[in-house]
């Protein structure tokens, strides 16, 4: 019962393991970039949109990528909210009117902080392809309808239970439209935006609709979790205005990138560093502390999959364990004859020449049973034992003495003399008292 379970858990360890390996993760540098080739990236969505006539402005912290909104009507692409910070979560609740929020799976946590009354629902274990309308509802919005079926079913979202304003609902819950002076579009799925999954059915579609409603993209591209804001030099209205995260880079006009900007295998990134309270000249704030460098050292799927090779562990101790509880009689799977286990333990004593323990072992069962038949305790020393033998039998109390406690025989002869003698001695005390009988030893 346990092997099955095991072998269980096994492939469900198995299992986990690679659909852990093989889910994106939005922490990872490059995940969705418009300049990232690999798989996860979004190079070939990025090109898309560009042949559309669209400019896609690649900005790698949030507060250049707001204030890029200011000039025009643009969309703002977060391709990973969860690297964003608390603190400026709530900007992207105020953008100004005639602006797009594109965010894709966001958490329940960044959509709170943000202001945005879109709650996640259920999650599916993997992405499903299907159409606009999958759950009987019209879908109200254009791209959607002209993208047709798409992968956009992993991550489902509903109206907040207090939500001022009602969803439009796509693809059953994957794609929400949240209108008002500012729309915030909110999809639970990469696939359409990443270059392995793009050229599916209508993802690539369904990509460049949401993206490409107005002419320009704002993308916000951040390689790792964003530093707390930092107050700078104050704004045109006399407020504190947050200062750009150092490495800030931007990449407009169709594909053009900026002097000093950051790329892979670039030059390095041009910095645009404003100095914070206490800050040495030219330098900027220190870094966020990292309260769990370990954790935040290994990938996600790593650590899923630990928990389940202890699982495994686990139920491989358990099955290995001995069993709780006192001993249960259980019938001989066989039958075995006791000569057949004498003769067995006899085989082994030759084999490993143990005369002494052979001889021991003969005398102590032979002692056993003449006190037995004189009803003598066990604590008889050994000269009243063997003088008590000799009235019995009517023999020397010294050759006794020394037959019941005598030198380990030196050889297999002596061994077979001495168990012939101690059988003898055995029989003759087992006979009628006060008449000594044949094999009486002399």
């Amino acid at each position: 019962m346990i092997v099955p379970l095991a072998v269980a858990a096994a492939l469900l360890a198995g299992t986990i393991g690679a659909h852990a390996l093989d889910q994106p993760d939005p922490t990872d540098p490059g995940f969705l970039s418009p300049v990232a080739t690999d798989d996860d990236g979004g190079s070939r969505l990025a090109d898309a949109l560009r042949a559309r006539g669209v400019t896609v402005r690649r900005e790698t912290d949030l507060l250049p990528a707001l204030l890029a909104l200011d000039n025009a009507p643009a969309t703002l692409f977060v391709p990973a909210p969860e690297l964003l910070h608390p603190d400026t979560l709530g900007a992207l609740g105020e953008l100004p009117a005639g602006r797009r929020l594109v965010l894709v799976d966001p958490a329940r946590r960044m959509l709170e902080t943000a202001g945005l009354p879109v709650v996640p629902t259920d999650r599916r274990w993997a992405t499903r392809a299907v159409g606009p309308a999958a759950d009987g509802r019209p879908c109200p919005l254009p791209e959607a309808t002209r993208a047709g079926v798409a992968a956009a079913q992993l991550q489902r979202y509903a109206a907040a239970p207090d939500g001022p304003v009602a969803l439009d609902r796509c693809y059953a819950g994957g794609l929400v439209r949240l209108p008002g002076r500012a729309e915030t579009v909110v999809i639970g799925a990469s696939d359409p935006f990443r270059n392995d999954r793009i050229a599916e059915r209508g993802n690539e579609a369904l990509g460049v609709g949401l993206l490409g409603v107005h002419d320009r993209v704002v993308w916000l591209d951040l390689d790792g979790p964003a530093p707390p804001p930092t107050f700078g030099r104050p704004g045109g209205d006399g407020e504190p205005a947050w200062s750009p995260t150092p490495g800030g880079s931007t990449e407009h006009d169709n594909g053009g990138t900026g002097e000093g900007q950051g790329q892979p295998g670039g030059p390095g990134p041009a910095t645009d560093q404003h100095d914070g309270p206490g800050d040495p000249p030219g330098q900027g704030g220190p870094p966020p502390p990292d309260d769990h460098p370990l954790r935040d050292a290994f990938p996600p799927w790593f650590w899923a999959l630990l928990v389940q090779l202890a699982l495994v562990a686990l139920l491989v101790v358990l099955w290995r364990a001995r069993r709780l509880g006192p001993p249960v009689g259980e019938p001989l799977p066989v039958e075995v004859r006791s000569a057949e286990t004498v003769l067995g333990r006899a085989r082994l004593y030759q084999r490993a020449r143990a005369r002494g323990p052979a001889a021991a072992t003969l005398r102590t069962a032979t002692l056993g049973r003449v006190r037995d038949r004189l009803d003598l305790p066990t604590t008889t020393g050994h000269a009243e034992l063997a003088t008590r033998v000799a009235e019995r039998v009517g023999g020397d109390p010294e050759q006794i003495h020394e037959l019941l406690y005598g030198a380990a025989p030196r050889t297999d002869a002596e061994l077979v003399a001495l168990a012939r003698s101690l059988d003898r001695l055995t029989r003759t005390v087992a006979a009628a008292p006060g008449r000594p009988t044949e094999g009486d030893p002399r």
